[in-house]
């Protein structure tokens, strides 16, 4: 049964503070949470100041602008009882995208999310995938797919990753020591462990790092001027946080589709994106 939808909850200091003082829950069977919002319409300052930062320079939606739409779905859905794990701690390990349908930027957006909580890896890890689609006048308009990690493995030795084969460099760009806080004022993603060095320790992180989404919409807007064609799709892992203050290099196969984001001699960031 589908549930009657709700407005969509805006992010801010009362949502950090809900998360904060939410109380985990044992995995006792009781079915992940699906939930439905509705955004009353994109709103279009904060649209364009997105692609002003973000390095955008057509008038239309950015593939990545969807992220800050459906990220307001998945922290509401997460902090509904149902989900069984806190938010603080949890590590955003990779996203996909895709544009379906251009939508009326005035009219009410449907967003539609389900919860698929992963079984224990063998070293106890879990992930959780959040599904959202967004739908106006019933028409799909985009996927949205984030992938959690929301509950650490016990400590064992690492096997070496197959690093893969160096891309042509395309591009790069230098994080300035307040881009956390720009991207937070943008987004509503105030996590501590992106904005100061103190609240980043406070968090175990010895350094602010970037949002993972910062990075992505960087490589997007780079990755549009040079095939000179709108992304319709595109999927990404995190693989290694990127300090601000740091350079990163984008690198892309424009023909395969691949793309990749290093900096200090790590992979930041790896994927595959689709032009249309």
């Amino acid at each position: 049964m589908t549930a009657t939808p709700s407005p969509l909850p805006a992010l801010g200091a009362a949502t950090l503070l809900r998360a904060l003082f939410k109380r985990p829950r044992r995995l006792s069977g009781v079915p992940a949470p699906r939930t439905v919002y509705t955004l009353p319409c994109i709103d279009p300052n904060q649209l364009r100041r997105y692609r002003q930062a973000l390095g955008f320079r057509d008038e239309g939606i950015p593939l990545t602008y969807y992220y800050l739409l459906a990220q307001r779905a998945h922290v509401a859905t997460m902090l509904d009882r149902a989900f069984p794990f806190r938010l603080p701690g949890t590590v955003h390990t990779g996203n996909a995208l895709q544009a379906l349908a251009e939508p009326r930027r005035d009219q009410p957006l449907v967003l539609a999310t389900h919860v698929t909580i992963r079984p224990p890896a063998h070293d106890g890890a879990v992930v959780a995938e959040l599904d959202t689609v967004a739908r106006q006048d019933g028409v799909d308009v985009f996927t949205c797919k984030s992938t959690y990690l929301v509950k650490r493995g016990q400590s064992a030795r690492r096997r070496p990753r197959q690093e893969s084969k160096p891309l042509p460099v395309l591009g790069g760009w230098r994080l300035a020591r307040g881009a956390g806080r720009a991207y937070a004022r943008l987004s509503g993603d105030w996590n501590p462990i992106h904005l100061w060095t103190w609240s980043a320790r406070l968090m175990g992180m010895k350094r602010p790092i970037i949002h993972g989404m910062h990075t992505l919409a960087r490589a997007c807007a780079e990755l549009e001027q040079a095939c000179g064609a709108r992304i319709l799709a595109l999927e990404g892992r995190f693989r290694s946080p990127a300090p601000l203050g740091s350079d990163l290099v984008l690198g892309a196969d424009l023909a395969a589709g691949s793309f990749a984001v290093g900096g200090a001699g790590r992979v930041v960031a790896e994927g595959r994106f689709r032009t249309g």
